[in-house]
């Protein structure tokens, strides 16, 4: 039996920023599972704050290169690796000088999120799955962590439906508590349109809330986790309501066994446009 292969996509890992709920499940969430005898792929943002001579970050030439267009403007994806020696683990980190080389993650300094994250996100989106591509790795799971992957479970399953890498592949997107506000910009929809993808995809998004932007998430998903304690009450009724394959909160002790038993009940499933 082969080994199945999860690919993690995370808004944050530690130790490359500062811990955080979301930043912990990243960083051990991956090395528990490759543990337990599965094949990892993990990634991340490479936000300006991230330290490359401590970190020993470099470029993978073969990955880099390629240029991808958000609201017509061309945007160069660099590609970089670093290793987690005491995980034994890669990360490989999305980078883009117009859109991560600012040393603040989400916010400015004055508290309020950037005007171009929606950019960001779909950047990262898009970068993350290129990637993949260019690795010839075909991913049996897609783990998404943070809003800003919120875009990974339409696209694998529109825009990247037809590739024989990912046709097989189920997408779970864990909710967190990382509300937002305000909303994207509200061109937001007609930026992150990509092939495949039609008009009736994206009606959710014409109002892209931070609630919306996860219901979206969630429609594309095969299954569902719910990454906090306590998550958005709206949310938390959208997930009960549609009814899809779930997960309740799991504590630091239990959710590596815990999510290593719900991925074997994802693989198992039907998969969401079956």
């Amino acid at each position: 039996m082969k080994k199945p292969k999860i690919l993690f996509v995370s808004q944050e890992i530690s130790p490359y920023l500062e811990d955080s709920h979301m930043s912990i499940i990243g960083r051990k969430l991956p090395q528990g599972i490759q543990e337990k005898g599965r094949e990892i792929r993990t990634f991340m943002p490479r936000y300006g704050s991230v330290n490359e001579r401590r970190n020993q970050l470099h470029e993978v030439i073969r990955l880099s290169g390629m240029n991808l267009i958000i609201n017509d403007a061309d945007h160069p994806l660099i590609i970089k690796v670093a290793s987690i020696q005491a995980a034994r683990m890669q990360v490989y980190f999305i980078d883009n000088e117009d859109y991560f080389q600012r040393k603040a993650i989400l916010k400015d300094k004055k508290g309020a999120y950037f005007a171009d994250n929606d950019e960001r996100s779909i950047f990262f989106c898009r970068g993350v799955i290129e990637t993949v591509k260019k690795l010839g790795w075909s991913p049996d799971i897609i783990h998404c962590h943070g809003w800003l992957t919120s875009l990974i479970p339409m696209y694998i399953k529109k825009s990247y439906n037809d590739n024989p890498l990912f046709a097989d592949t189920k997408v779970v997107y864990s909710v967190y508590d990382d509300d937002f506000s305000p909303a994207f910009n509200k061109d937001f929809a007609k930026k992150a349109t990509f092939d495949g993808i039609e008009k009736q995809d994206l009606e959710i998004l014409k109002s892209p809330t931070f609630t919306n932007i996860t219901k979206n998430a969630i429609d594309w998903s095969d299954a569902v986790i719910k990454g906090s304690p306590k998550i958005n009450s709206d949310l938390d009724k959208y997930i009960k309501k549609e009814n899809k394959l779930s997960l309740e909160y799991q504590s630091m002790e239990t959710y590596i066994d815990a999510y290593s038993d719900f991925y074997d009940e994802v693989l198992e499933s039907e998969s969401v446009l079956a």
